[in-house]
């Protein structure tokens, strides 16, 4: 200790300025929180949007605090979580998969932006005014395409032409259900096809209305996802697994679980997309003058496992489309 102030006491002043420029911080500290509706989503979108977010140059631990608060399927946990964030000083907050988690984060603030990751319909649900021009201090990116819903049906026609009746399971409660339920409709209508529709708003819901579609006899079954079927793919899976059943999803999850086909966006890059709205808000962009973003690429993923499983044969021309296989 003598020695070391001694060295000190000869060096004085000089020595002493780069000590303290070398405390001060490289940059300005930036304070981003998440919230998350379903278990896991730290790994499949929120991992997505911080690498893209290290890539525009906001490092965690160097100048970026990241919070992340997950409700673990429990939606009514998702105010207090906002507000949590809030209070932890997030300068912006990311709203994870699904409408849910966006509506609680424009219920706890109004003036603190808010980046939606996943959501279907972003005007019917309140969230934007138009697509264009959003308003307020909500934007993101918006799964909503004009006609993907009725894409995903055309695929399973392909697939099973013979097949006339299809389910199509559903939670009513979801905004963006009316919308892609009318192209579904239409697209049905105009192959003279017959649908079934299940309605779930729980998980006993989900249950009962996949027995009853399986003991009536239907051919084939459609998913409109959202945060509730998404949480319950793996019953969901293994229920039309057991009837044999062909189903298509919107999630590529569904299908990494062992479900047949998924055709959709693919949220990872979504998120990526939606870290570059946070890069932006956080450089002084406001929310209220950037579009929504809505998608331009999907991917088709096909399971040959589980049509192997379903003794279904997958034909050469659909597999020719995949974007994906999985043997």
């Amino acid at each position: 200790m003598t020695r070391r102030r001694q060295v000190l006491g000869l060096l004085g002043a000089a020595f002493a300025w780069p000590v303290v420029a070398r405390a001060q911080p490289a940059g300005p500290t930036y304070r981003v929180g998440y919230l998350a509706l379903l278990p896991g989503e730290e790994i499949t979108l929120a991992k997505p949007l911080l690498e893209r977010l290290r890539e525009l140059g906001f490092v965690e631990g160097r100048d970026l605090i990241w919070t992340y608060r997950s409700a673990e399927g429990a939606p009514e946990r998702l105010p207090a979580l906002a507000a949590e964030l809030l209070q932890a000083g997030a300068q912006v907050l990311v709203a994870g998969f699904g409408t849910l988690a966006a509506k609680a984060a424009k219920a706890a603030t109004a003036t603190t932006p808010i980046v939606f990751t996943s959501v279907g319909d972003p005007v019917g649900a309140g969230l934007v005014s138009t697509l264009n021009r959003p308003g307020g201090n909500v934007t993101g990116v918006t799964s909503q395409a004009g006609d993907i819903a009725a894409k995903r049906l055309q695929i399973l026609m392909d697939l099973l032409p013979e097949r006339r009746t299809i389910a199509v399971l559903l939670n009513p409660d979801t905004p963006f259900t009316a919308l892609a339920m009318r192209e579904v409709s239409a697209a049905a209508e105009a192959r003279q096809r017959s649908l079934t529709m299940l309605e779930a708003t729980s998980a006993d819901q989900v249950a009962s209305c996949l027995a009853t579609a399986i003991a009536t006899g239907v051919g084939s079954l459609l998913t409109l996802d959202d945060p509730l079927l998404v949480s319950l793919r793996r019953r969901i899976i293994e229920a039309t697994a057991a009837a044999k059943l062909p189903a298509i999803y919107g999630s590529r999850s569904f299908v990494e679980a062992g479900g047949l086909m998924s055709y959709g966006v693919d949220r990872r890059q979504m998120s990526r997309h939606a870290a570059e709205y946070v890069a932006k808000i956080l450089k002084g962009a406001r929310a209220a003058e950037l579009p929504v973003e809505q998608p331009t690429a999907f991917e088709l993923i096909v399971n040959l496992r589980a049509a192997e499983a379903i003794g279904l044969t997958i034909p050469p021309a659909l597999l020719a489309r995949a974007d994906e296989i999985i043997e």
